[in-house]
């Protein structure tokens, strides 16, 4: 490098550097002026219900069955934290709407059933007083339906069935 070249070289480097600090330096004589920034989000109530099938049994023998026969079967509610549900079961499609009626039918032949809330099967699962309350955690929470058949005599061969809805309240 000439030295006509490294002076000016030198030179424009030093130009360079000054004006890069007076450029991004603040003036003396500036002022600031600050807001607030809002952040938020919105986490509603929700809660979701599944049910199994409850089955009596898939091989009753009317002449020699020991009755009552009992069953169960499990709900899996999930509601979001703290959130209170209730839940309520129908009298199911054969009742018209009465719960001590609940039947399954095969055609024209019933079998009267009833569903319950605990184990020792006397609190009747409705959707009014007889409804199961809880709180949610965020996870799967099983609640418990115990069903029990008085009787089977009389009953003519053959599959019976009801359809009982399931409401979750929050």
């Amino acid at each position: 490098m000439t030295p006509y070249r490294r002076r000016t070289y030198v030179l424009l480097v030093s130009v360079m550097a000054f004006a890069m600090t007076g450029a991004f330096s603040p003036r003396a004589d500036a002022t600031a002026a600050n807001t607030n920034l809002q952040v938020s989000a919105t986490v509603v109530s929700a809660c979701s219900v599944s049910a199994t099938a409850l089955n009596f049994g898939s091989s009753i023998n009317p002449i020699s069955a020991v009755v009552p026969i009992d069953a169960s079967t499990t709900l899996t509610v999930q509601c979001t934290a703290t959130t209170p549900y209730s839940v309520a079961l129908s009298a199911g499609n054969n009742a018209g709407g009465n719960f001590s009626a609940r039947a399954v039918l095969n055609g024209a032949a019933t079998l009267g059933y009833q569903l319950y809330s605990n184990a020792l099967r006397t609190t009747v699962w409705d959707d009014a007083a007889g409804q199961v309350a809880g709180t949610g955690t965020g996870s799967n929470q099983s609640l418990t339906v115990y069903g029990r058949l008085p009787s089977v005599t009389g009953a003519v061969p053959g599959t019976y069935t009801d359809t009982v809805v399931v409401t979750i309240t929050y």
